[in-house]
């Protein structure tokens, strides 16, 4: 007995499940009824019309769908093409190529805020380029992003820590290894978040290690004396010796010492001068840029003494007359500012020129010197800030040591002060109460005149 039946409707044949149609061109279209209560007719995976070319064919199409159905698989014929594209795309995307995901990663940080809604500096991009394609690209090119993986990561640093320092071939640093480190893992962490990969490769980065090695080591230990500071200048070239001043007692950074020029120089009627920082010089670009490390960059500061007469025969003698002429020229009088790396080559002979210095003493820390002196004198936290051009409180929180230092410092001398007044007291050579003079000045202080002939006043 056939389950066909023929409806009143042409070329319409009901079958058990469903329903047949036989189309002017000669083919078979089917339809059947969903389980949202719709009629559907029969499509392809993407969503395109289907028929067939023999009956037998169409109910056997039939025959796989109410297969579908009854095992719950079903799924609108739009939805299920709308999921599979999806999910080809999500393949595609999972089999993209280093190189060209690098790219794209490049694309968006360059216009992309940061967490602080600033846009990255010009430079920072560049620098980021730069280390992919000189070492990540040649290293992983066509390897698809989700190859790269933690052997791979482990090759590629064995690699990068073999290449020589360009400043110091007989260091062991070499500067490459950390940074290219950081930028690669920087693009696998956004690969993550794109769903790429499960998770980016748990690669510890080089530590970086600081000035000091001996964990005896006390924290004044990697700051430079004046007598050290003052052989730095004297072991630089004259031209260039002003570098150390600006970095130890002005507390610079060297991008903001090469982005000086004459007009950030204002000379007080007194004969003093405030210095005004305005703008840095990108190791990446070799050009003057605006956006310093942070807002609190830009400053003005005044010179101290120690250096305004050989800051003042600096500009007359190395510094051209024009406004914009730069602090620091790469030749007498220029107009082209001392590039980052030239002047490393001349900080790593001044260094080496000089005894006594912690080991690997950087340029930086100079800067560290100039602000450990300027806590010690008994500046706050919020003048340490603005005089270093600090945003974060966290950063200058390292020279608290300092100013701690000083205050256990006068604590002590109070200290011995009240023992030697309690024994005169004691001994009935100064009996309480007695004296033309208060032992406190108007403010309530120990008097200043006291057992200042007998004490050693310290510097």
């Amino acid at each position: 007995m056939s389950t066909t039946r023929t409806t009143g409707s042409a070329g319409v044949k009901r079958e058990g499940w469903g329903s047949l149609r036989k189309l002017p061109s000669g083919r078979w279209q089917a339809r059947y009824p969903a389980p949202n209560g719709e009629t559907y007719p029969a499509r392809t995976e993407d969503d395109k019309p289907l028929t067939f070319l023999t009956k037998t064919d169409a109910r056997t199409w039939l025959a796989s769908m109410h297969s579908t159905i009854a095992r719950g698989e079903w799924e609108p014929p739009s939805a299920g093409a709308a999921r599979r594209r999806a999910e080809a795309a999500a393949e595609k995307a999972r089999s993209i190529r280093f190189t060209e995901y690098a790219n794209q990663w490049i694309a968006t940080i360059r216009t992309e805020p940061k967490k602080n809604g600033k846009r990255r500096a010009l430079g920072t991009v560049r620098s980021y380029k730069g280390k992919i394609d000189g070492y990540l690209v040649p290293e992983f090119g066509d390897l698809p992003v989700r190859e790269v993986d933690i052997e791979r990561i482990r090759t590629l640093t064995a690699r990068l820590d073999s290449i020589p320092s360009p400043l110091n071939p007989k260091s062991k640093f070499n500067g490459v290894t950390r940074p290219v480190l950081t930028v690669l893992m920087m693009i696998l962490r956004q690969a993550a978040r794109d769903g790429l990969i499960p998770a980016a490769p748990a690669v510890s980065l080089p530590r970086q290690e600081a000035v000091i090695k001996n964990d005896n080591a006390g924290l004044d230990d990697d700051v430079a004396t004046p007598q050290q500071v003052e052989a730095l200048y004297d072991a630089t070239p004259k031209q260039l010796a002003i570098m150390v001043l600006l970095a130890a007692w002005c507390q610079l950074r060297r991008a903001e010492c090469l982005g000086l020029q004459r007009r950030d120089i204002q000379w007080l009627d007194d004969g003093g001068a405030i210095l005004h920082v305005r703008r840095q010089l990108s190791a990446n670009t070799g050009d003057y840029s605006n956006e310093l490390k942070s807002e609190a960059g830009k400053r003005s500061l005044a010179v101290p003494k120690v250096m305004l007469e050989r800051l003042k025969s600096h500009l007359c003698d190395h510094v051209g007359p024009d406004a914009k002429a730069p602090l620091v020229p790469t030749n007498a009088r220029g107009s082209v500012p001392l590039s980052n790396t030239r002047w490393g080559y001349v900080w790593m002979d001044s260094r080496d020129a000089v005894a006594g210095l912690p080991p690997r003493f950087r340029f930086h820390d100079l800067r560290h010197a100039g602000l450990t002196i300027f806590a010690q004198e008994g500046a706050t936290l919020a003048e340490l800030m603005r005089r270093g051009g600090h945003s974060d409180i966290r950063v200058v929180l390292r020279y608290q040591h300092a100013t701690m230092a000083r205050d256990r410092e006068l604590a002590d001398r109070m200290s011995d002060r009240i023992e030697a007044r309690m024994r005169r007291a004691e001994a009935g050579i100064e009996p309480a109460g007695a004296g033309d003079e208060s032992p406190l000045d108007g403010d309530g202080h120990l008097s200043g005149k006291e057992g200042i002939g007998n004490q050693e006043v310290l510097p």
